[in-house]
């Protein structure tokens, strides 16, 4: 029953709504509410239109740690530009951890390190939006960053929030270190709530490491949300924040992402073929896509694994469906999710020592078991000229995978 524009909410999105707002730190009435679209949008605390794909950029920590500078970091952004990432979708550049003071100034501002950073964040944020690039800065939940060079937001949030919104920034990056001691449940909303209030929305990562299984409650509250501890840049590290973010699939969905850190792609501890396994689970799995090496001097090889537009377009699909491992027989695995126009993407992925056949049949994918199916290779660039009906088999290198757009053709 509608009402001067707005309407009365049914029983089970007035649970709904209670239940989020508890999540955000809010306060629910137990009586029947009425609002507006808008207001029922906003009370899932952060509708700020963000991440409606998984987002892509680069990130300092991964190569850089605490050896960043203005200079690195516009470098970064011009490396970007200068490769063609940025056309791919890789606009956001990321500051990590260690571009503060250790102390705030008199105001209780946060202070950029004058040694590194002596123009300031709000001009290095001019320098990188001149390039049509976004950029993206870290804080903490707590009193100190996990670096302890600088100072966290806790208690500070507000503050913190427009001192961000101030100098452009676009995307916050927010850990876990040195807190009260208090539940991430309790932390994260109340920045959540002050990036709400300071004008453009800032995408809002949490990084809580997976504590309190984040990807069950994080929609209300971020963007995307660590479903693991950090990555090293190692195939055991890889494999196993694969197989701990799969276990959350069901969670991610447009605005809201299950992040299993950011790429190693280009570091040098894996070999081309774990990589092309790194790059394409991220993709299938609807991770954010946040490179991790020096782009300054980026090789061949590792050009052509994160620049793979048909990999990327399965990351960026607009149905925003994280694939799921639907079999494991050994080191033999299957991943599979459906996109647009009917389709479905297929990885097939060896972890064993040899080299070896992996079969994928119609009825583990969803399709139809007579179905006759074009094949499209995303990493051989090709599409298979026979047909496939009832099932797809292919040779795959040991530490390696095969990557697939099926297509129903009859």
């Amino acid at each position: 029953m509608e009402n001067d524009g707005g309407f009365f909410v049914s029983m089970a999105t007035l649970i709904k709504i209670m239940l989020l707002t508890s999540l955000a730190g809010g306060v629910a009435s137990s009586r029947p509410v009425k609002v507006t679209e808008t207001e029922h949008y906003r009370r899932t605390l952060l509708a700020n239109g963000l991440g409606l794909t998984p987002p892509m950029g680069w990130n300092s920590w991964n190569h850089f740690y605490c050896n960043i500078d203005e200079k690195t970091i516009k470098k970064a952004a011009d490396a970007l530009i200068a490769t063609g990432l940025s056309k791919l979708g890789y606009t956001y550049v990321n500051i990590d951890d260690c571009w503060a003071e250790l102390t705030r100034d008199e105001k209780g501002n946060s202070v950029p390190r004058k040694s590194t950073f002596p123009s300031g964040i709000k001009a290095l944020a001019d320098y990188v939006h001149s390039k049509g690039l976004k950029l993206g800065i870290y804080s903490d939940a707590g009193y100190f960053t996990c670096s302890k060079t600088m100072p966290g937001s806790l208690g500070h949030e507000e503050q913190d929030a427009k001192t961000f919104a101030s100098w452009g920034i676009d995307y916050l990056k927010y850990d876990n270190c040195y807190n009260d001691g208090s539940k991430p449940t309790v932390r994260y909303p109340v920045m959540t709530r002050a990036l709400m209030k300071c004008g453009p929305p800032i995408y809002f990562s949490l990084c809580e490491w997976g504590d309190l299984h984040p990807a069950l409650r994080g929609a209300p509250v971020g963007n995307s949300w660590r479903t693991t501890n950090d990555i090293a840049d190692t195939r055991e590290s890889m494999v196993s924040r694969a197989d701990l973010n799969e276990f959350y699939a069901d969670y991610a969905r447009p605005g809201g992402w299950n992040d299993p850190d950011m790429l190693e792609v280009g570091n040098g501890g894996m070999t081309e073929d774990e990589y092309m396994v790194h790059f394409s689970i991220w993709a299938i799995s609807k991770a954010p896509l946040l490179l991790g090496c020096d782009l300054r001097n980026v090789t061949k090889d590792t050009l052509d694994i994160i620049a793979n537009k048909e990999v990327i377009a399965v990351n960026q699909d607009p149905q925003g469906v994280q694939a799921h491992k639907v079999r494991s027989e050994g080191d033999l695995e299957i991943w599979t999710g459906p996109l647009s126009g009917y389709r479905v993407a297929l990885l097939l992925v060896n972890r064993g020592p040899l080299r070896r056949a992996i079969t994928a049949n119609w009825d583990d994918l969803a399709i139809p078991p007579n179905t006759y199916v074009e094949a499209r290779d995303l990493w051989e660039h090709k599409t298979l000229t026979t047909p496939f009906v009832g099932n797809l088999t292919a040779t795959v290198n040991s530490h390696g995978c095969k990557m697939y757009i099926l297509k129903p053709i009859s």
